[in-house]
C-alpha cells in the first residue's frame, strides 16, 4: 500500500482578504531567462562556451531584455565566457546581464571583477529562508539569517561606488514557499533599508518557488499578500521565479501574475533542476492565444526548438505544449471532421479572429505548417482523410465519398501500422481512383452539340477487356451520351449517375479541374465514386466516369 501517512500537509496562508481571483492577465511581464544559469546547472553535460555564446544570441533574438548569464564566482567557466560577452561586445545597450552570488565577500568581489565594463547589471543575491533549511541545513534563527541578507546587500552597495555601469539589486528569499510570511516581508523589508535606495533603481524583490509545495492558489495568496505588504511597494519589482515539481508552474506563474508579479524568471521550454523551471514560451504563447502581446519575438517555434535541443542536447517531448511535435495534430476522426469543418467555416466567414475546434491558434503563427495539423491512423475518420486531400493536395472530396476513400485509408493503417503519411494517402487515392484503367480505359472522346436540340454527340474510342472499340452515340449531354456509347459494345453495364461534383484544382488559365462521378450499378445495387482530372472540365467528367466503371468491376468479382 502506498505510505502516504509519511507525508503531512505544507501550511497554507490564511488569506480571505484576496482579489486575484477577479482579475485577468492583461499584459506581458518582465521577462527574464535564467537558461544560462538555472537551466544550464541542470544539464547533464553543461554546456560549452560555443554552445552558450548560440543560446546567449537566440535570447537577444527572441528579444530577452534581461538575461541571467550564471554564477561567475563560482565557476571559471561562466567567469571566461562572462567576460568574452563583455570583450566581444556582445551585449547591446538596451539588455541587463543579471549574474548571481551568495552573500559572502569573496564572492562578491569576484563577481564584480566579472562584470567591469557591462552597461547594465541586475546583481542578484540570495540566501535560504525556509524553515527548513533554517533548522537542518544552516542551524540558524531568524535574526542570523537577515544578518546575512543584509551585510551581502550593503556589501553589493560599498563596491558599486567603484563600478563604472548601472546596477540593479535583486534580492531572492530562497524557497520561499516555504518560509513564514511574516519572516519572508521581514527579510526583504531589511534588505530594502539596507539598500535604501541606492543608485535610484527599483529593487528586484524575486520571490521563488524553488521547490512548489502546493496547489497554485496559496503561491498566488502568498505573491499578493507580500504585493500589499510591501514597503513602498512603487519602489519595488516584485518578481516571481517558479519551478515545476507539482507540474503546474505555468498555473502558479499566470496566478501570480494576477497576484500583482512584474516579472517572471523562466526558460526556454522548461529546462532546469528537477522537473524544470517554468517555461516561458508556454507562458507567452497563453498570452498571444488570448491576443495579448508577450512582447517576445516567438513567430518561429521551430527555430527555438533547434537551437534548444542542439545547446541543451535534450528532445522536446511531443507533447510539449505549442513546441511538441503532435499538438497541432489530431487522429481523432470526429476531432480531425471538427477541424476540417472549423477551417472551412473560418474562410468562408471571413472573420479576423482564428476560431477552429480543437487549434487554440493558428499553427501558422508560430511558424508551424498545416500539413501536419491532421494525421491519420487506424482511430482516424472520413472529416480527416478529407481535410490532408483539401490542405495538402487541393482535393476537395463530396461528403458521400469522404467515408468512401477513408475505409481505404483505414485499411491501409491496419495492415502497414501506425500511421499513414499525406504522401500515402495520395498514393492511394491515385491507385483507386486516377490511375485505375481495368477493364474500362478511355483512348479518345469527342463531343457535338446538335444545333436543334439539346443533344449531345460523342464519338468515343476506348479499350475494354484489352480490346479497341469505336462507339458513337448521341444523348442528354456528354455523361449521358458517353453511358449510351458504352452500353451498345459492353452488353453487361448497366449503370445510372447518382451525383456529379466538381471544382478547380489550382488558379490561373492552366488549371485542372477534379470531377466527382458517384454511379451505381443497377444488377446488383453497388455504388461507388471516380475521379478524373483534365483541363477540360468535360474530359475531366469522362475520365471520372471510367474511374466508377472500374471501380464498379473491382466490387463485382
Amino acid at each position: 500500500m502506498l505510505n502516504y501517512q509519511r507525508y503531512k500537509r505544507n501550511p497554507v496562508l490564511n488569506y480571505p482578504e484576496r482579489e486575484w481571483p477577479n482579475k485577468e492577465i492583461e499584459k506581458a511581464p518582465i521577462w527574464c531567462s535564467v537558461d544560462l544559469r538555472d537551466g544550464n546547472q541542470a544539464l547533464i553535460e553543461p554546456m560549452n562556451v560555443d554552445e552558450k555564446m548560440e543560446m546567449f544570441e537566440l535570447l537577444l533574438k527572441l528579444g530577452f531584455k534581461e538575461i541571467e548569464i550564471g554564477f561567475p564566482a563560482a565557476s571559471q567557466i561562466e567567469f571566461d565566457f562572462l567576460r568574452k560577452l563583455v570583450e566581444e561586445h556582445k551585449i547591446p545597450d538596451d539588455v541587463k546581464v543579471q549574474v548571481l552570488t551568495q552573500c559572502r565577500k569573496e564572492l562578491i568581489d569576484r563577481t564584480f571583477e566579472a562584470i567591469r565594463g557591462i552597461k547594465n547589471v541586475i546583481f542578484h543575491i540570495y540566501n535560504s529562508t525556509s524553515t527548513l533549511q533554517r533548522e537542518v541545513v544552516f542551524h540558524k534563527e531568524r535574526p542570523e539569517i537577515i544578518q546575512i541578507a543584509v551585510e551581502g546587500t550593503k556589501m553589493v552597495r560599498e563596491r558599486m561606488a567603484s563600478f563604472d555601469g548601472n546596477i540593479q539589486l535583486e534580492y531572492s528569499p530562497e524557497s520561499f514557499t516555504g518560509t513564514e510570511m511574516d519572516f519572508a516581508l521581514e527579510i526583504c523589508t531589511a534588505v530594502q533599508e539596507a539598500w535604501d535606495h541606492a543608485n535610484g533603481n527599483p529593487i528586484i524583490f524575486n520571490l521563488p518557488a524553488t521547490v512548489e509545495m502546493n496547489t497554485p492558489n496559496v503561491y498566488a495568496d502568498q505573491i499578493e499578500w507580500m504585493s500589499r505588504h510591501f514597503k513602498e511597494r512603487e519602489n519595488v519589482i516584485l518578481s516571481v521565479h517558479p519551478h515545476n515539481d507539482r507540474g503546474t508552474g505555468v498555473a502558479i506563474t499566470e496566478l501570480a501574475l494576477l497576484a500583482g508579479a512584474d516579472r517572471v524568471e523562466g526558460t526556454l521550454l522548461g529546462n532546469g533542476e528537477r522537473t524544470g523551471n517554468v517555461d516561458v514560451l508556454t507562458v507567452a504563447y497563453n498570452m498571444f492565444s488570448q491576443g495579448i502581446n508577450p512582447n517576445l519575438n516567438i513567430e518561429n517555434i521551430n527555430e527555438i526548438i533547434d537551437v534548444y535541443e542542439r545547446c541543451c542536447k535534450m528532445h522536446v517531448d511531443m507533447r510539449h505544449p505549442y513546441a511538441g511535435k503532435l499538438v497541432f495534430t489530431a487522429f481523432s476522426g470526429s476531432h480531425q471532421d471538427a477541424i476540417n469543418k472549423g477551417e472551412q467555416a473560418l474562410k468562408e466567414s471571413g472573420s479576423p479572429y482564428w476560431q477552429v475546434p480543437y487549434l487554440p491558434i493558428d499553427p501558422s503563427d508560430i511558424g508551424r505548417e498545416y500539413e501536419p495539423v491532421v494525421r491519420i491512423n487506424s482511430q482516424s475518420g472520413k472529416g480527416g482523410v478529407a481535410f490532408v486531400m483539401n490542405t495538402v493536395y487541393g482535393y476537395k472530396l463530396p461528403k458521400a465519398m469522404q467515408r468512401e476513400f477513408a475505409d481505404v485509408i483505414q485499411k491501409i493503417s491496419e495492415t502497414e501500422g501506425g500511421e499513414v503519411a499525406p504522401s500515402r494517402i495520395m498514393e492511394a487515392f491515385q491507385q483507386q481512383y486516377l490511375k485505375v484503367k481495368n477493364p474500362f480505359e478511355l483512348k479518345y472522346v469527342n463531343f457535338r452539340d446538335e444545333a436543334d436540340d439539346d443533344e449531345t454527340f460523342v464519338s468515343l474510342d476506348f479499350i475494354y477487356r484489352g480490346e479497341e472499340i469505336h462507339s458513337e452515340a448521341q444523348g442528354n449531354g456528354p455523361i449521358d451520351a458517353v453511358k449510351l456509347a458504352i452500353r451498345q459494345c459492353v452488353n453487361n453495364v448497366d449503370i445510372t449517375v447518382l451525383d456529379y461534383d466538381e471544382h478547380a484544382l489550382s488558379e490561373g488559365s492552366g488549371a485542372k479541374a477534379a470531377a466527382y462521378i458517384q454511379m451505381r450499378d443497377n444488377r446488383n445495387g453497388n455504388t461507388t465514386f471516380g475521379v478524373g482530372v483534365s483541363s477540360n472540365i468535360t474530359r475531366a467528367s469522362i475520365r471520372g466516369m471510367f474511374s466508377a466503371l472500374n471501380r464498379l468491376s473491382q466490387m463485382n468479382r
